[in-house]
């Protein structure tokens, strides 16, 4: 049996005095690629930590093997100003990295005139080198660069010339060098454009050890991960399957911890009414004081409610645009030498919602900008149409939120409106309850930021929104709503997203921008990859079509070859089908064993044996449920591999 790679045990952590989790047990396996979700502020990034030994628990212990390589995203970015980004991703192997050191020292020091110390010494460091393969140590970390989106030519210059983002992706390139056994990444897609993104898929699910990640990228998950622990309800649940598994699972807990929930309090309400009601009265005095200890004596499960929140967002208009709320004519924009948007030209209808796709660097955020006159271009026009009134959501929300005042000051003197009774309404649905409404904007997190600057543009009620990237600090929960909000809005929507889930949610048409022009495409995301295929936001959808084709066979080989494709196809067609109709029957089941669970009365209508074969059924049956899952997408993904080959 495979040994254990990190044990949590019966670990309990607050953060200030909020309880974040308590009695969680977690047996990291090696090869488990395991994706942590929870909402923000559950504890995820604390998790993590405490894992890498960066935290001690308040109770309970984290047991790691001594000889456990831990591979974690350094944030020191400035740690390595001075040295070139190569060096800095080889010092992700400590041993290699400290030979090559050695070396460089004493060839520096000696020169030609070698003593014959240090050349006994330089033998044993060639040996060392050879040995952990350093020779071709430098070619591997140019392809890790490369892959992160880091262009060749910069791979000998100092770490100080990149900014912040591309520090973090050669940080990523040092962690995934040293091959470690287990990788805790927390939010490592957040600086990554597209096509880096895709090389990160591609590269863990290729991995052979484990990793931890921790994401908001429903996509992403979905991609790379084949456990996903849940932290909620101040603990930590593991679910098989991929994020859409987790999901569909998740919702059947959600349900029954709900049920349990009012069941709890509704017991509790009926006990106090009774006693309420009787204590005062002498015939029933004594009963009203057996049943308040029974009360007293009744050990009632604690009730913790759910850490996700999910925001309020509704997006409205003041009075619609006219038929043409934006005309783009001949756009063309370039920064010193290089030319970023070259003669783009569109109209948008009313209603249209607009997603703008593409490579990173071809200008998606900065013809946002000049659609919302942020910056000017250098060539044509972007016009807004009649009555269009234009809403603008930056990409960098910290940059909008600066100074001392309070989130609902700043909201009020943002919007013009001085009702604080609603103010207090829209900031109470992007979830700022109580004293949250008084913190300074300049102090508030991401989420907090981005959630403030989407209620100002529903208290403005544009007719246009054009918003650059909005997701990139919501959780999973956020990003749904504002997906559901945005497709019921009724005015016209133009957005950059790297988010394929979110991107094929909302638009309904699609701009994409290459190096060498663009395509305007009527339909959604989904329709434009049928017709063209180009997938920006996906490395799973395009890595079939880099898969070399087969020798064709002809004849007998070939016409047997085909006829036994065709029979496996039935087959796990036959398959696919008989596990949906299971499923099927296995949820009509349990649906009646979670409605008797949810019915107030039902405790006191039924005695304990039948609770207890409701409660064994119901575990029988989720089994069951669960195990059909795994194969149809077993299945169906067999099925799917055999269509495309």
């Amino acid at each position: 049996m495979a040994r254990a790679m990190i044990t949590l045990s019966d670990l309990t952590m607050r953060f200030g005095g909020q309880l974040l989790y308590e009695g969680v047990n977690w047996q990291l396996n090696p090869g488990g690629h395991y994706g942590l979700v929870g909402a923000n502020g559950s504890g995820k990034s604390t998790l993590i930590r405490l894992m890498a030994g960066e935290l001690s628990p308040d109770a309970g212990s984290v047991t790691r093997p001594a000889a456990l390589r831990l591979g974690t995203l350094g944030q020191d970015q400035f740690r390595f100003d001075e040295m070139r980004l190569l060096d800095v991703v080889l010092m992700g192997r400590k041993q290699l990295w400290a030979a090559l050191e050695e070396q460089r020292r004493l060839l520096g020091e000696h020169g030609d005139a070698i003593s014959a110390e240090a050349g006994e010494r330089l033998a044993d460091l060639e040996l060392t080198i050879a040995g952990l393969d350093g020779y071709e140590a430098e070619p591997q970390a140019a392809a890790l660069l490369a892959g992160l989106g880091i262009e060749h030519a910069r791979h000998d210059r100092p770490m100080r010339e990149l900014s912040g983002g591309f520090r973090l992706r050669v940080l990523l390139a040092q962690v995934l060098f040293g091959q470690p056994d287990l990788l805790l990444l927390d939010e490592p897609t957040n600086h990554l454009d597209i096509a880096s993104i895709q090389w990160l898929e591609g590269y863990l699910r290729e991995f052979a050890g484990a990793f931890v990640v921790v994401s908001h990228d429903r996509h992403f998950l979905n991609a790379v991960c084949d456990t996903i622990a849940d932290l909620d309800y101040s603990e930590l649940r593991l679910y098989t399957g991929d994020y859409d598994a987790f999901e569909r699972a998740k919702e059947l807990a959600v349900t029954q911890k709900d049920a349990e929930i009012a069941r709890t309090e509704s017991r509790i309400e009926e006990m106090q009414q009774f006693i309420d009601r009787f204590r005062a009265k002498a015939t029933k005095a004594r009963q009203a004081s057996a049943r308040k200890k029974q009360v007293e004596k009744l050990e009632l499960p604690e009730i913790r409610r759910s850490s996700r929140r999910t925001p309020g967002f509704e997006f409205g208009q003041v009075r619609p645009s006219g038929r043409t709320p934006l005309r783009v004519d001949g756009l063309s924009k370039r920064y010193g030498e290089q030319t970023v948007l070259r003669d783009i030209s569109l109209e948008l209808e009313r209603g249209d919602r607009l997603a703008v796709v593409g490579p990173n660097g071809v200008g998606k955020s900065t013809l946002i900008k000049i659609i919302s006159g942020i910056i000017e271009a250098d060539e044509g026009t972007a016009e807004l149409g009649y009555e269009t009134q234009l809403g603008y959501f930056a990409q960098d929300v910290d940059a909008e939120l600066r100074g001392a005042q309070s989130a609902f000051a700043w909201l009020g003197s943002a919007t013009g409106e001085s009702d604080h009774g609603t103010l207090r309404a829209v900031l109470g649905r992007m979830l700022f309850s109580g004293d949250d409404v008084h913190k300074r904007i300049g102090s508030l997190s991401g989420g907090e930021s981005a959630r403030l600057l989407l209620a100002a543009l529903m208290l403005r009620r544009p007719n246009l929104l054009v918003l650059d990237e909005p997701t990139n600090h919501l959780d999973l929960e956020g990003r749904a709503a504002l997906m559901r909000a945005l497709r019921d809005y009724p005015g016209t929507l133009v957005f950059v997203s790297h988010d394929r889930h979110f991107v094929s949610g909302v638009g309904t048409r699609v701009l994409v921008l290459r190096p060498d022009g663009f395509e305007d495409v009527a339909g959604s995301y989904e329709q434009y990859l049928e017709r063209r295929g180009d997938d920006f936001l996906s490395g799973a959808i395009a890595a079939p079509r880099q898969r070399r084709r087969a020798p064709s066979r002809s004849g007998a080989q070939g016409y047997a070859a085909g006829k036994e494709q065709r029979r496996r196809h039935e087959r796990l067609t036959r398959r696919v089908e008989q596990l949906e109709r299971e499923i099927a029957e296995v949820e009509a089941q349990l649906a009646p064993i979670a409605a008797r669970f949810a019915d107030n009365d039902y405790y006191s209508r039924v005695t304990l044996d039948e609770i207890r074969a409701d409660e064994d059924r119901q575990r029988e049956l989720q089994t069951q449920l669960e195990a059909a899952l795994r194969g149809w997408e077993k299945a169906a993904h067999e099925l799917e591999a055999l269509a495309g080959s």
